[in-house]
């Protein structure tokens, strides 16, 4: 099996690492400094599955470069998904599989919309792991957790397979017959935590103990459920009281993705996340004031955000 990674942040970072380091053939889709330290010095990786470096490492900023594979995993931010789609074809064979694995719930249905009809699966992956330098990934907590079901609604051939190889490789597997609810249900989850923590500007251990952001984050989790359920999504009745044991049990200092994407001054997910909740709600009708006014709270920090990388995309061009 041959696998592509796009995108060597913290996700796409590990996967690629372990997938190697289990003797799985790999690519990775990089670009900038990260693409630099990967060719001259390879793939660190620090976690509770074991301190490794992988070298040399196969990468490139150009897909076409890198040749076809068995499976494409996708692990670009959810904001990036649109425009690095068509890119991808070049790594398409006919019977190749596109993993997606962004929070959110419309990344496979910008991927379906350019590449070729029954390519994309879904993919829901719960992992904490982070870039601390260029080339350097840090994972913390259990195993990756990497779930898969076709987007039709089924558990398919092709997907046993990669959920059999990726298991050698210290993955944690699960196989879905229902993953557009349980995209839905992951949203539930991350949302929140990244929204209100970029708000209150503290880990979830805080804003978790305090009554009045606890009851925040769980009228924005039932937010969640009920634009899903306008949508015709079904979540699970016990989804929020499930996630809320969940937020329980993270460990003292954890922070969302998007919550530290939004601290540190960088795009984040915003619009992908809570902005997505606020887009559905209004397309249903559904009433969701929590999530219009976290929005309106961060988004001129997003603005912002945007507006330097953009100077400094100019300015690196000059």
């Amino acid at each position: 099996m041959r696998v592509a990674v796009v995108g060597s942040g913290g996700v796409g970072g590990l996967f690629a690492g372990l997938l190697a380091r289990a003797g799985i053939e790999v690519a990775l889709v990089a670009r900038g400094q990260a693409l630099q330290v990967l060719q001259t010095e390879g793939l660190h990786v620090t976690s509770p599955l074991g301190d490794f470096t992988i070298r040399p490492v196969v990468a490139s900023a150009d897909p076409t470069s890198l040749g076809r594979a068995d499976v494409v995993m996708v692990t670009v931010k959810a904001w990036q998904v649109s425009e690095v789609a068509p890119r991808l074809l070049p790594l398409l064979k006919p019977d190749t599989v596109v993993i997606p694995v962004q929070n959110g719930v419309e990344a496979a249905d910008q991927l379906q919309a350019v590449l070729p009809k029954g390519s994309v699966t879904g993919g829901i992956c719960h992992v904490q792991s982070w870039i601390d330098k260029p080339g350097h990934v840090i994972h913390v907590g259990i195993p990756p957790l990497l779930t898969l079901g076709e987007l039709s609604g089924k558990v398919s051939p092709r997907l046993e397979a990669i959920a059999e190889a990726f298991k050698r490789a210290g993955i944690t597997m699960a196989l879905s017959s229902s993953i557009r609810a349980e995209l839905w249900e992951k949203l539930l989850f991350v949302e929140p935590l990244g929204s209100i923590g970029a708000v209150t500007r503290v880990p979830v251990d805080i804003f978790r103990s305090v009554p009045e952001s606890r009851a925040m984050l769980v009228e924005a989790m039932q937010e969640v459920s009920r634009v899903a359920a306008a949508l015709g999504i079904q979540v699970r009745p016990d989804a929020v009281d499930r996630s809320m044991k969940r937020v329980d049990s993270l460990p003292a200092g954890s922070i969302a993705s998007m919550h530290r994407d939004i601290a540190e001054g960088r795009p984040s997910e915003l619009e992908q996340q809570t902005g997505a909740i606020v887009r559905f709600a209004t397309q249903t009708r559904t009433s969701a004031p929590l999530h219009s006014w976290l929005r309106s709270a961060l988004l001129p920090q997003e603005l912002q955000a945007r507006q330097k990388q953009t100077t400094a995309v100019r300015l690196g061009s000059t």
